[in-house]
């Protein structure tokens, strides 16, 4: 859809989330987010994204990537033409985004409808726990029992005490478990039997991207997701021999359309799909709610871990998120 000149506004929002959260890399107390807002035909459509230092990305540095756009939006750029006007990551997923919410309030059509998708049903999330004491990660499972999928964050030699005091805590719950780059291949090797024996179903990037070619060599008993070793389509060939999943965000893809591609290329390769998410607002949960239709894992637990969410946000019926109302996004 050409929308023609195009208005931006960007401004960076901080959420605070509650407590605190922390996994491998370090604890955090805020959730920073980007949000951009694209302005045509009368219409604002909106997009949000969480700028990731692991990937070398900062507010400042994003916010230049957008604003770098300005002119460009003004005479006329599109989303396809965007999917090369900028690389894959936080930039292009915040423009992306809001130019999908700005064609769906423009023809007054819903996002899906434009996308060619069917219309979206309830997703059930993960509800993730912060890295912990093996004490205080049991204490937190038992405050979540009923929740029927729970993911936990590990880091290295205490993780199969925290497993198991999480297990002991919540019997009835599906676990995963996100490393997120933390043990070497030796410690993979003795933790993933033993996570198999407890009834861990998936393990999350155990090996530091670019370090995880070992995998291939080992046994994998209980299903391995990449999620930093996965960026946008073009990542997906070379993890195939060394992961049974892949982890779609949309701050990886750069946006609902590559992430859409990705999506659809896993599932031709014969690749199991998780759909996860940063820590942010519902306006970043909404479009990956479209990714998320069957596919094996969901998690957009986002806004449950913040201290408040957007006034419009997504409606949570405990672990059940139901898709966006228009006036949030889509």
């Amino acid at each position: 859809m050409s929308l023609g000149n195009i208005q931006l506004e960007v401004r960076q929002e901080s959420w605070p989330i509650a407590g605190k959260f922390t996994i491998s890399r370090g604890s955090k107390t805020t959730a920073e987010v980007v949000v951009v807002e694209l302005t045509a035909g009368g219409k604002t459509g909106r997009g949000e994204c969480v700028p990731y230092a692991r990937y070398g990305e900062t507010i400042e540095g994003v916010i230049g990537q957008i604003e770098s756009q300005r002119d460009a939006l003004a005479a006329g750029l599109d989303r396809i033409a965007l999917q090369k006007a900028l690389p894959p990551g936080a930039a292009r997923n915040a423009l992306d985004c809001a130019f999908w919410d700005l064609e769906a309030k423009n023809s007054g059509k819903r996002v899906w409808e434009l996308a060619g998708l069917p219309d979206p049903a309830l997703v059930k999330t993960v509800y993730t726990l912060s890295l912990d004491t093996a004490e205080n990660m049991g204490a937190a499972a038992s405050r979540n029992a009923d929740r029927p999928l729970l993911k936990l964050k590990l880091a290295g030699p205490e993780d199969l005490d925290r497993v198991r005091a999480v297990r002991k805590a919540a019997p009835g719950a599906k676990i995963v478990v996100d490393a997120n780059e933390g043990w070497t291949l030796e410690q993979y090797v003795a933790f993933a039997p033993e996570l198999a024996e407890i009834g861990v179903s998936m393990i999350e990037q155990p090996l530091p991207a670019g370090e995880d070619a070992g995998l291939a060599e080992v046994e994998r008993p209980v299903p391995v997701c990449a999620d930093e070793s996965c960026h946008d389509a073009s990542t997906l060939a070379g993890l195939i021999d060394r992961y049974d999943m892949i982890n779609i965000k949309l701050d990886k893809t750069g946006g609902l359309t590559e992430a859409l591609r990705l999506k659809q290329a896993a599932e031709t390769a014969g690749v199991e799909i998780m759909v996860g998410c940063m820590i942010a607002t519902s306006l970043s949960m909404a479009p990956a709610i479209l990714v998320a239709q069957n596919v094996a894992i969901v998690d957009v637990d986002g806004p449950l871990l913040l201290a408040e969410d957007r006034p419009d946000g997504l409606f949570f019926d405990g672990s059940l998120v139901s898709p966006s109302q228009p006036s949030l996004w889509g």
